[in-house]
């Protein structure tokens, strides 16, 4: 790792790492939900104007932009995520949540804590040949927070910009790295199924919305597998289903509530219409008719090559070439870190944080992570952000 007058940054961040750490656990106590990141945000603004840091606040609603270095010329970024879940936590852990049915289940208080060590190791590098933008997002669960942040401006002048996720499946003390799709297009969609309500005695004198939702939710799996390309998968899973008033009164009308994934952004723009005149079929087929809504939450990250490849060669300088590990496939989870690359090349890595035993899943009530994960996330986008700015200094 790089040096700042004679001591080497990992020194530096051996010895901060306790008060980062203690910092991580305070967040996670006292986590706060999309758009809410209040205190989070005033924590993170603090520490960053101790560290001499350019600061803005209120950046998309609840977010922190800061700057380093030249106010002109090159610019990469580092965005990370503040917010947390509706999940009643599960650890037992000393520091958990001290909020009833909130929870930082995603590694959004680590994600902070590694925007702020990183803040911390650049500090003390200063001054820098370009200049570095670190980005505190809220609200990345309602996958909305981009947005906001890119509309208040965060993206201009960006040259280049990374971003980080921690994940249950890679053990802490390695990063995951992928070349182009990272995550995939996602939507969210509303089907209002109507038919006519009736006597459960006598089926035939109405039309069941029920049985017509049933139908809708399995047949709109069949559809994906015998009409849309196997080789680009499609996802379709509903969460919620609202309908019927009385165990003998056939219902005219259900709600059904879901999620729509896939890797192609081509075929995510088509999908609205397929999914329209597939549901408006099978409802027809029954005698009723549906109201059909779909909103896009984000299209996919696309990792830059040249972006990626700096990362790897950082990552294999700090932690050697066995604990970088390939992410063979792209994952159909979204993230609204591709909301930001509509501006802007970038790059997001993946952070391994299962210990000995393992790691719960993301949004799980029980996810614990391995808190020595925090450095390896430091060390590396510190390296990287460093090996960007000295390779753009004359420009």
């Amino acid at each position: 790792m790089t040096t700042t007058s004679s001591v080497p940054l990992r020194e530096l961040l051996e010895r901060d790492l306790p008060e980062l750490l203690e910092l991580r656990r305070h967040l996670h106590a006292h986590p706060e939900l999309s758009g809410e990141e209040h205190q989070t945000a005033a924590l993170v603004s603090g520490e960053l104007r101790r560290l001499g840091w350019r600061v803005r606040e209120g950046v998309g609603r609840t977010g922190v932009l800061a700057e380093l270095g030249p106010e002109q010329g090159p610019t990469v970024g580092l965005r990370v995520d503040m917010d947390a879940l509706p999940v009643e936590e599960q650890t037992g852990l000393a520091y958990a949540s001290k909020r009833q049915g909130v929870m930082h289940a995603c590694g959004h208080d680590l994600h902070t804590c590694v925007g702020l060590g990183v803040a911390r190791l650049l500090a003390a590098s200063s001054p820098l040949p370009a200049r570095v933008r670190l980005l505190f997002q809220p609200a990345e669960e309602l996958a909305q927070g981009a947005v906001w942040m890119r509309d208040a401006g965060a993206t201009e002048g960006l040259d280049a910009l990374y971003g980080v996720h921690v994940v249950p499946n890679l053990p802490a003390g390695t990063v995951g790295i992928r070349h182009g799709c990272l995550t995939a297009a996602a939507g969210a969609l509303e089907i209002q199924v109507r038919g006519e309500g009736g006597h459960g005695a006598r089926p035939h004198q109405a039309v069941d919305a029920v049985w017509m939702a049933a139908r809708v939710v399995t047949e709109l799996q069949q559809s994906i597998a015998r009409r849309l390309d196997a080789l680009q998968p499609v996802v379709v899973s509903f969460g919620k289903v609202e309908g019927g008033r009385a165990f003998n009164v056939i219902a005219d009308q259900v709600r059904l509530l879901g999620t729509v994934r896939c890797l192609d952004l081509e075929q995510h723009d088509q999908l609205p219409g397929w999914i329209e005149d597939t549901v408006q079929a099978i409802c027809a087929s029954c005698g009723g008719h549906a109201e059909v809504s779909y909103r896009t939450i984000a299209p996919p990250v696309q990792n830059d090559r040249a972006l990626t490849d700096l990362l790897e060669r950082c990552a294999i300088d700090c932690l050697g070439r066995e604990q970088v590990r390939p992410v063979e496939q792209p994952s159909l989870g979204a993230e609204d870190f591709a909301e930001l690359l509509r501006d802007v090349p970038g790059m997001m890595v993946r952070l391994g944080v299962a210990g000995a035993q393992g790691c719960a899943p993301l949004h799980n009530g029980q996810f614990a992570l391995d808190e020595r994960a925090l450095a390896v996330g430091i060390d590396v986008l510190a390296s990287t952000l460093l090996a960007w700015t000295a390779d753009h200094h004359d420009e």
